[in-house]
């Protein structure tokens, strides 16, 4: 009796464990969840969702990955594991990309699942350096949240003007006035002492209108100018006239 039911155990094993029912799994990444449940549920696997990422070039809750993958002889009641794209973008921390390289800022991007919108060029003596980063039209911090997968513009420097010019006199000025008669010749704002402070007036400033011996400073597009702010507005020194005699 032992050996018969040895017997009829090990010929009933091959019926048990189904060795003969092999199934090839159908294809489903690409398709909705729900398409994609119904579709290998009806061929009889068991589906699991394994994990869910984000991918802003596929649509929302579908299958990016399977496992087994597709056309893999497996036996019935297998378990496919699903993994689908995220319905809404997460969000992420803004990197600080000002003062980077273009190159690494759009390694850095990729890395963040950002993408490049758009570049912009402003005189400035760091060329191809990123002065400033912008999302929706305006300047954005770094750590600001945004979702993944939004698109960044990148302000760069052009390099120094090819054209030099007086250095435009700033003593006298707020601070505010001076920064934006700075921009307007494409100069930038160097340091600026002892703060910023928008209402105080510029008393000093390197480099100076005239040099020591009485000639015109010059500058290029791109360099800066750095300010010595006081609360008080300085009082220039009057040029004294010269007298003309009359012949």
């Amino acid at each position: 009796m032992v050996i018969l039911a040895v017997v009829v155990f090990l010929q009933s094993l091959h019926w048990i464990t189904r060795h003969d029912k092999t199934l090839t799994i159908p294809a489903v990444t690409g398709k909705s969840y729900e398409d994609a449940r119904k579709i290998l549920e009806s061929k009889g696997f068991e589906v699991e969702l394994q994990d869910s990422i984000y991918n802003d070039t596929a649509k929302p809750l579908s299958v990016l990955r399977q496992f087994p993958e597709a056309e893999a002889l497996v036996k019935v009641n297998r378990t496919v594991y699903l993994t689908v794209n995220k319905a809404v973008a997460p969000l992420i921390e803004m990197p600080n990309l000002e003062g980077m390289s273009f190159r690494s800022a759009e390694i850095t991007m990729t890395q963040y699942g950002l993408k490049l919108e758009d570049t912009f060029y402003r005189t400035d003596f760091a060329k191809n350096s990123v002065l400033e980063q912008q999302f929706d039209g305006e300047r954005i911090k770094a750590g600001a949240k945004i979702p993944q997968g939004s698109k960044i513009v990148l302000v760069l420097g052009s390099g120094l003007g090819h054209e030099d010019f007086s250095v435009p006199d700033l003593v006298g000025l707020t601070y505010n006035d001076a920064k934006v008669l700075l921009e307007s010749n494409g100069l930038n704002v160097g340091a600026v002492i002892p703060d910023i402070d928008p209402n105080a007036f510029v008393g000093r400033q390197a480099p100076e209108p005239l040099t020591m011996d009485g000639r015109v400073n010059r500058i290029r597009q791109g360099q800066s100018v750095d300010l010595w702010l006081q609360p008080d507005k300085p009082v220039k020194p009057t040029v004294p006239e010269v007298p003309t005699h009359e012949q």
